[in-house]
């Protein structure tokens, strides 16, 4: 089994809440910030944690905007305000 990906768009001042709510579940997901400005985050999902991280998405999703991003649009949202002062930064994650 392979690890799934998901991106989703998050009230930027509850990153690392997700973050940590994830964590407290015996890291069943992994977040990782795509694009801190604009709250893009990116979940890795542990094979076979598919259906409880969707309800704790869901659970979260009504005290806060967390809305799923298509993982092709979160790339071209986050490259789109790069410059090339942010070049060397592309790889780098800020969780």
């Amino acid at each position: 089994m392979e690890t799934s990906s998901r991106c989703y768009r998050v009230d930027r001042s509850r990153i690392s809440f997700v973050k940590f709510i994830l964590e407290a579940y015996d890291n069943v997901a992994v977040l990782s910030t795509v694009d801190a400005r604009r709250g893009l985050v990116q979940l890795r999902i542990a094979p076979g944690c598919e259906t409880l991280v969707d309800g704790i998405v869901a659970d979260l999703s009504r005290e806060f905007e967390m809305t799923v991003v298509d993982d092709a649009a979160a790339t071209v949202l986050a490259e789109s305000e790069h410059c090339a002062c942010d070049a060397g930064k592309k790889g780098s994650n800020s969780d």
